[in-house]
């Protein structure tokens, strides 16, 4: 099966470098005037993927809003990640798992595993049990063609206090997450399948992202309040191979489908502007 990497390179290519959440969190439901309810989760979820399904290079549905309903919800966004694979956008769930052994194999299977309901082309994931530790998980990736986001520098500010801290060697957490990544990605064309998540509110990282060769995912725009500007400040020379994520700024333009058509393209443009080269 064809590499996540190239998949997500000529999915930007061919619809521009954004990926928008899925993040039906209640303020959001009662925005669009739905009930905070299965029903209203249904319809926010299917109304997203009506209007930039076939449009957008990547969706990230947020697992936790659908759990959070239960066995009703986790259908739910089963549902989504059908109708988002039918639209031929590529669907990232953000998950976060991080675990060890059997534990985070389990968690690969259920989402990198094209026999399960959940099977997504990437998921978002913690290393802070070891980098070593996601082995499972970069396994059946490469098995399956799928791709992991792994967490390096996050837009919260308590991460600070556990990405930024030195090493025995001088390094920071998150640069020896960085290098680890660095080396699985190591000669992938036209880009590795291993990713990073690197907030868009975090500023001069002080990290060196060159060697990453993978895809490097920044949330934090729009609402969390960087903007697309603030990619060149966060990312530099590493500029090309940013993915920008949108959750708010585009979802609360709706519910009306072409309002989040819009959205999406005003974002695509200034993600364009903004990362290229100059």
């Amino acid at each position: 099966m064809e590499s996540f990497g190239a998949r997500l390179h000529r999915a930007v290519d061919e619809r521009g470098p954004l990926c928008v959440g899925i993040d039906p969190h209640p303020e959001l439901l009662a925005r669009w005037g739905l009930n905070d309810d299965i029903d209203g989760l249904r319809r926010f979820a299917s109304t997203v993927v009506d209007a930039l399904g076939d449009r957008v290079a990547v969706v990230k549905p947020q697992s936790a809003f659908f759990e959070r309903f239960g066995s009703r919800g986790v259908a739910a966004l089963e549902s989504t990640i059908r109708q988002l694979r039918d639209s031929g956008s590529l669907v990232l769930l953000d998950v976060k798992r991080g675990d060890i052994g059997s534990t985070v194999r389990a968690y690969a299977s259920a989402y990198l595993d094209p026999s399960s309901p959940v099977y997504v082309d990437a998921v978002t994931a913690s290393p802070f049990l070891g980098v070593g530790s996601l082995g499972p998980m970069f396994e059946l990736a490469a098995e399956h063609g799928g791709g992991v986001f792994v967490l390096a520098l996050t837009s919260n500010p308590e991460g600070a206090s556990v990405q930024r801290a030195r090493g025995a060697d001088g390094r920071t957490v998150a640069q020896t997450v960085i290098d680890e990544i660095s080396q699985l990605n190591a000669g992938a064309a036209p880009l590795g399948s291993i990713g990073l998540v690197v907030g868009a509110t975090v500023g001069e990282t002080g990290c060196d992202l060159s060697a990453v060769n993978g895809p490097l995912l920044a949330p934090g725009l729009g609402a969390q309040g960087a903007t697309a500007d603030d990619l060149r400040v966060v990312f530099g020379p590493a500029l090309t191979s940013v993915l920008p994520s949108y959750s708010r700024e585009v979802l609360g333009a709706g519910p009306r489908p072409e309002a989040l058509r819009a959205a999406a393209e005003r974002a695509v443009a200034d993600c364009r502007a903004a990362l290229t080269m100059s």
